[in-house]
């Protein structure tokens, strides 16, 4: 079985939600660090265009999305459960919102301009600047700063009170809703904390993210770009399932030459070959002079479908 490769980079709160993942399941991993804003020509050579980070690479078969990624993950382990039996509809529908709403409400409000300047406090300007130009090239859809703190605290205030009567938010046991309500907050926290005074008013959510930062990351070891390439080079991706049915939303058959590209913001498009469409996930399969033939998955929820021009 191919190990285990996630390509992050250390200030990336979708990276740490995977990290985290990773930390709570006990897995052994390696760790490919990418660049925080393009070019990244490594991360384009596996995807063919995705740029979002974190990636994880199983061998020649690379996972986009960390909502995906941690569905590959809970097959990879399946204990201890990131989806518990009698609450997967419930932890997929608050991590859903805590990947959006609660993420984009913490983000705007991080990223204000004392935040950045905790950030890059360290850095030349032309970095910062490079950063900042990324991030608008993306499309992010960031609140006013004031707007941002008040939609900040009404969610830190939602978090707390699922917290009042369980150590965790759906339960005794962190689950997939915790993980992805963790990340912005560890962001705030870690990344930029002359603003983490806002946890002040809350502090059953400030206990909870001392225990979810008592799980670690995992058994981490450090590998390079290069070696994570050689290893897609060097093998075929796993077969796909036989027995998932195709199921078609666009009048597209298997084989055609397609593009999945993220709905919302950082919407560069993959282009290749689907190969599979499921209840769940597009694949698509490219190649690469760096890396030959790789398969790219996407979740369907998120991402757009076409049939490639040309």
């Amino acid at each position: 079985m191919s190990d285990l490769i996630l390509h992050h980079y250390p200030m990336s709160p979708f990276s740490h939600k995977i990290r985290a993942v990773l930390g709570f399941k006990q897995l052994a991993w390696k760790s490919v660090i990418v660049p925080g804003f393009m070019p990244k020509p490594d991360v384009v050579a596996l995807t063919g265009g995705y740029r979002r980070t974190p990636l994880l690479q199983i061998g020649a078969d690379i996972y986009c999305d960390t909502a995906l990624i941690c569905d590959v993950l809970e097959h990879r382990e399946p204990q201890p459960a990131l989806y518990p039996a009698h609450q997967k509809g419930l932890a997929r529908v608050v991590s859903q919102w805590a990947d959006t709403n609660l993420f984009w409400a913490a983000m705007s409000y991080n990223f204000q301009q004392r935040g950045l300047q905790t950030l890059f406090a360290n850095a030349d300007r032309a970095m910062a600047l490079a950063f900042v130009a990324d991030r608008n090239a993306m499309g992010i859809p960031l609140k006013p700063a004031p707007e941002a703190a008040v939609a900040y605290r009404s969610d830190l205030r939602r978090i707390a009170s699922m917290l009042d009567e369980h150590p965790f938010l759906l339960g005794e046991l962190p689950c997939m809703a915790d993980f992805s309500a963790y990340h912005p907050l560890w962001f705030t926290r870690v990344c930029t904390p002359p603003l983490a005074h806002i946890f002040d008013a809350t502090p059953q959510v400030l206990a909870w993210m001392d225990r979810m930062a008592s799980i670690g990351v995992g058994q981490m070891q450090k590998i390079t770009a290069q070696d994570a390439l050689v290893e897609a080079a060097r093998i075929e991706p796993m077969p796909l399932p036989v027995m998932e049915a195709f199921v078609d939303e666009h009048g597209i058959t298997l084989g055609s030459r397609v593009s999945v590209a993220a709905e919302s913001f950082g919407t560069e498009p993959t282009v290749g070959k689907l190969v599979a469409a499921t209840r769940t996930r597009y694949t698509l399969a490219r190649e690469d002079k760096r890396v030959g033939k790789v398969h790219v998955h996407f979740p369907r929820v998120g991402y757009v479908l076409k049939a490639a021009e040309g």
